[in-house]
Formats: structure tokens, C-alpha cells, sequence
């Protein structure tokens, strides 16, 4: 979520500085009780639980080489204070960092069949093997103090294909490394286009990306098909400005089967933490709202990091609290698990309060998942402490490293 607030405002400080410079001018899902029954249902589960943060253990705990289903990645500091891509092998113990540029990695993908990186720094877009070696620039935009690239890089999961923002929607094929614009960015006339569009991730059967349309004050959502080169954009039944929410800001995860995904909504302006928990039809582009932001009795629901099991079963992470609580105080945020619904067979899985979780990813099966918990309030603060949680509750949890962020599955 801080990579995409960085996006936004880089977008709005590139629109002050040109308008400067020019002259003036699922299937199967039940239907969701009423917001009152949610929030009656939620208030009933949840208790107050002091906050854990936690520090670096001076033991590490043991164990087995089976611990990860598949290589983890992420980004991290590293001797130089320097932001780079690092990995953890399925052992949950030996790090490698892959990348060693002299500047800020901001952003990368990698690939799930051979985990080839395609990374960001120093405005440009670079590509590299496994290892990191074989390091070459796939884009330049240019070398400058203030030049800073958002290419977005997300692979296709049969990594034949590099999906990537440049005055449009850009798809490289790695086996013949051209590139080809599919989609151009929509001018205006104005500092900024009408439209313009940055890959989010690839459905796991590759057949659509999801990709954010960006203005100068808000920014969407849609689902763009390769194989039509044709858009499926949202359509809410709420208001229609509700669509154009503030979707850098969350949390989106494809369904096993590719036919929906699931967003947990945030509200970065407001003084809580609150957000809309939706689910989207991908063929249609239909939302319909599994858990309302806030409710008629001045409850109001945090969800967040919704995932969809293979099994059916549906994670996440859940807070209520009342209007009248506090400003910006955080809620008491629990792991949670229900019917694809959000709300049916509620259940609470871990006794930790999780409401220093700056972002989380989810083994494939649900057995467990990785909160980067961040070690103070600080807004600013990239990932944190990196642990994993089991989600049967009967395991304690599992240190893996002090401190990572844009965390993915890799090979």
C-alpha cells in the first residue's frame, strides 16, 4: 500500500510541476447480510488485545526445509542502506540478496517459472536472472535527480510475458524481448492524460491482468483481456463515484479459479481506518460489497488482505470499532476465516492483535501467512518485521526476517 501512496503522489507532483511549466489554463457466493447484521455479527467476535511488536529474536528458531511452499521475495535494505530485492529460500533461513544497484529498487516482479527479476531503479526498467546476473536495461527513461520510473512490472504466470506501464500498456515477450504498446494511455490536452493505466497482476490463469486507470485525483480499476485487447471495467451498484475509490491504496487478490477477485477498499484520507471489503465478477465487471465500510449505528469495519483458499474457505484480516473511538487510533485487527460471503461461519483463528500490519501474503493453501508488522506507528514505514502465522492457531509463530516489504511467491 506505501508503493502505491508513492505512485499517487508522484502523480501529483507531476501534475503541479507541468501545469508550472505550461502556460495558464466467485462463484457460488451467498448474498451478504444487511450492514446491521454485520456489524452486529463482527462486534460480537472481536476482543481488545494489547498490541505486540515485535524485535528481533536473539535465537532463531529451527527449521525444516520444507517450511515455504516456494522461494520468497522481497525488498529490504541492505548494507548501504540501500533498498534492494532479496529472497528467502523454502527453508525459511537462507537470504540472498539478487540485486545491487546504487540506488533505490522502488518496485519489481518476478518470474513463477524461472525467477527472472524485472525491477525498477534509477528510472529505468531492468531485467535479470535468478541469481541476478545477466543484469540488462529493458527501458531508460532518461537519468536525471528527479527522474523516477513507475513501470509496474508484473510477469504473466507462464513467464513468457512482461507486462509494463510506458505511455500505455505495454506487453514484452521475453523469448523474442520486443515490446508492444496495447493499450495507449488517453490524452486530455492537460499536464496529465485523461487516462492513463498501470498492470496490478495477472489472473493465476493468465488469461487477464488486472490493470489501475489513473487520473489526476483519483484512480480505478479494470480487467483487461490479451487475447481481445478489450477492457472490463467496474460497475458498482453503489454510487457511481464509489468505483473511483482509492484502489492504490488496496489490497486486491485473484480467486483460485480467475472468474473474480477480491479488494479490500481503504480510505487513506480519513481519519480511520476503515474500507469497503468487495468482490468483482471478471466477466462483467460487477462489484457487489461483501462488508460496508461503515454502518447505519456508527460502527465502522477495517477489512483487510482478503484471500479466496482453493478449499473455499475465505481469509482475512477484520477490525470494528466505534465513530466515536478516537481519531486515528487503530482497531484491534484479527485473522480471520468465513464462507466466500465475508460473513457466514465467522471465525476468529489466532488470538494476536494484527493492527500493526502494514501488508501480508498468503501461502497458497491458507495454512498460514506472513505479516510484515510494522515495529512502531510510523505512516511512513515501509513492510516490517517479517513472520508467519499459521492459520489452524495450533503453531506458534515462525521469525523470518527483521525487516522486508512487497512481499511475493517466487519458483
Amino acid at each position: 500500500m506505501n508503493k502505491r501512496l508513492r505512485l499517487v503522489l508522484a502523480f501529483i507532483v507531476l501534475a503541479i510541476v507541468m501545469s508550472a511549466c505550461a502556460s495558464p489554463t466467485g462463484t457460488g457466493a451467498t448474498q451478504p447480510s444487511s450492514s446491521d447484521q454485520v456489524a452486529t455479527m463482527f462486534a460480537s467476535t472481536l476482543q481488545a488485545v494489547t498490541p505486540e511488536v515485535a524485535d528481533t529474536p536473539t535465537n532463531m528458531p529451527e527449521t525444516l526445509a520444507s517450511l515455504l511452499p516456494h522461494s520468497l521475495y522481497y525488498l529490504s535494505r541492505d548494507s548501504q542502506s540501500l533498498t534492494q530485492v532479496f529472497r528467502i529460500e523454502r527453508d525459511g533461513k537462507t537470504v540472498t540478496q539478487l540485486t545491487f544497484e546504487p540506488v533505490n529498487v522502488t518496485d519489481y516482479d518476478v518470474s513463477l517459472v524461472d525467477g527472472s527479476i524485472a525491477y525498477v531503479a534509477s528510472n529505468q526498467l531492468l531485467l535479470a536472472n535468478a541469481d541476478g546476473s545477466n543484469r540488462r536495461v529493458l527501458v531508460d527513461g532518461g537519468i536525471g535527480p528527479d527522474l523516477r520510473g513507475f513501470y509496474s512490472p508484473a510477469f504473466s504466470p507462464d513467464g513468457q510475458t512482461l507486462a509494463y506501464s510506458q505511455d500505455g500498456i505495454n506487453l514484452y515477450t521475453v523469448s523474442t524481448g520486443v515490446s508492444n504498446l496495447v493499450i495507449e494511455d488517453q490524452p486530455l490536452g492537460g499536464p496529465l492524460p485523461l487516462e492513463t493505466y498501470s498492470p496490478e497482476k495477472y489472473s493465476p490463469d493468465g488469461t487477464k491482468l488486472l490493470i489501475h486507470l489513473l487520473y489526476s485525483d483519483h484512480s480505478s480499476i479494470a480487467i483487461y483481456y490479451p487475447a481481445s485487447n478489450s477492457l472490463v471495467r467496474l460497475i458498482c451498484a453503489e454510487a457511481a463515484l464509489t468505483c473511483d475509490a482509492s484502489w492504490f491504496y488496496s489490497d486486491i487478490e485473484w480467486s483460485a479459479d480467475s472468474s473474480s477477485f477480491y479488494a479490500a477498499v481503504s480510505t487513506p484520507t480519513s481519519t480511520y481506518a476503515d474500507g469497503n471489503l468487495w468482490r468483482v465478477d471478471a466477466a462483467t465487471g460487477a462489484v457487489t460489497t461483501l462488508i460496508p465500510a461503515s454502518t447505519s449505528d456508527g460502527t465502522v469495519n477495517f477489512s483487510d488482505e482478503p484471500y479466496l483458499a482453493p478449499n473455499g474457505q475465505f481469509y482475512f484480516f477484520f477490525g470494528t470499532y466505534n465513530v466515536d473511538s478516537g481519531f486515528f487510533e487503530p482497531p484491534v485487527l484479527e485473522l480471520v476465516c468465513s464462507a466466500p460471503d465475508g460473513v457466514t461461519d465467522h471465525t476468529v483463528l489466532r488470538d494476536e492483535n494484527f493492527r500493526m500490519m502494514n501488508e501480508a501474503l498468503w501461502a497458497p493453501d491458507a495454512s498460514f501467512v506472513i505479516v510484515a508488522t510494522a515495529p512502531a506507528r510510523n505512516w511512513d514505514l515501509d513492510g516490517g518485521v517479517l513472520e508467519l502465522y499459521y492459520t489452524d492457531g495450533q503453531r506458534g509463530m515462525v521469525w523470518l526476517a527483521a525487516s522486508g516489504w512487497q512481499m511475493k511467491w517466487g519458483p
